[in-house]
């Protein structure tokens, strides 16, 4: 046997060992974080696409607004043919 080998002949100690500990829980820790995206990814593949206050779309609130009074008839056309467009 070698002076200064130690067990593996690499004269590491528990520097070694030290460092497999770290890398086994670095690997199981991209594990864990690789799955929890994956299941969100897969919950949120069953859901609807959000869209404006309460599902409203676009021209929804749109026309909200001119009913109220907020936008009068020339800004409303002009937003509308954008939303269309």
């Amino acid at each position: 046997m070698m002076p200064g080998g130690g067990m593996m002949g690499w004269g590491w100690g528990g520097v070694g060992m030290g460092i497999g500990w770290l890398f086994m829980l670095l690997f199981w820790g991209l594990i864990i974080v690789a799955g929890v995206f994956l299941v969100r990814w897969l919950w949120d593949q069953g859901r609807p696409a959000p869209r404006g206050e309460g599902g409203e779309s676009a021209l929804e609130i749109l026309r909200r607004r001119y009913a109220r009074g907020e936008i009068d008839r020339e800004e409303f056309e002009a937003k509308k043919r954008d939303l269309v467009a």
